[in-house]
């Protein structure tokens, strides 16, 4: 993981070298959509709200849980114990990128969403509040944390859900052989290393589909995730991707004849 000051000096040179948010310039029809429908979609859903009152209810919990290590970046503390409001605090989604999830589903609209690190779902529920007759099977190692989150979905009375338990390298190929279509949407939030996260991604891709997206999380967070993402926009099925700093989305369409690779400021 790179440290504090590595990170900000990286984030600098991504808010330098990046196009502006607002699709000016940008010649891609389908980036100039994503940016101009999704991405400076300013609307205030009413599910941000009840996301993000469960979200403070979590930071003011102290109960303490005990957390299997399943790798680097599972977790940003390697303790055995953490109190839920430790774990909402570090390792759950950003409210900008947890909304930015539900706006990504709701506009492209996915049937299956597959989500690697259910954490205390929060990510789970943007994901599956944007379209409730999706399907969403998330994928989570720690069990009492995994606990936790199924309480949170019936508090948030979610019933298209299913979780999976266990490590991600035990559970991932059988959680997607078993979906009867393919993937459309991913969202990897999982082991923060080179050859697993390059795993997850060719696991997926065996269920993916012209629309399909997957997303990388923390594609900046170290050298080996920068690697783990160069490699995965750079696979032959990717058509285009999209860089946005703390995320990265891979797009496979077959009608982008020329590979393209976009910056974007958020």
């Amino acid at each position: 993981m790179y440290g504090r000051l590595q990170l900000a000096s990286k984030y600098l040179q991504y808010y330098l070298r990046s196009s502006n948010g607002r699709g000016h310039g940008v010649h891609s029809p389908f980036v100039f959509e994503f940016i101009t429908k999704v991405l400076s979609d300013k609307t205030n859903y009413p599910v941000y709200e009840e996301v993000e009152a469960l979200r403070r209810q979590l930071l003011k919990d102290q109960t303490l849980l005990s957390v299997e290590d399943m790798g680097a970046g599972s977790t940003r503390s390697k303790n055995s114990q953490r109190t839920i409001a430790s774990i909402a605090k570090n390792a759950a989604k950003s409210k900008k990128f947890g909304q930015l999830l539900y706006r990504i589903a709701k506009f492209y609209q996915p049937h299956i969403i597959l989500e690697l690190g259910t954490s205390l779902g929060i990510t789970s529920s943007y994901l599956a509040k944007a379209r409730p007759e999706a399907k969403v099977v998330t994928l989570e190692g720690a069990k009492e944390i995994l606990t936790v989150a199924k309480d949170n979905f019936r508090h948030l009375q979610l019933e298209n859900i299913e979780t999976v338990e266990g490590n991600f390298d035990d559970t991932l190929q059988s959680a997607a052989s078993s979906l009867q279509s393919s993937i459309d949407l991913a969202f990897v939030d999982g082991n923060h290393c080179l050859q697993p996260t390059i795993q997850y991604f060719e696991s997926i891709l065996t269920k993916t589909n012209n629309f399909s997206l997957v997303i990388l999380d923390d594609i900046h967070w170290s050298h080996e995730m920068e690697q783990a993402w160069e490699h995965c926009q750079s696979h032959a099925s990717v058509t285009l991707s999209i860089d946005l700093f703390f995320i990265g989305i891979l797009v496979f369409r077959k009608e982008i004849m020329e590979k393209q690779h976009f910056v974007i400021r958020f």
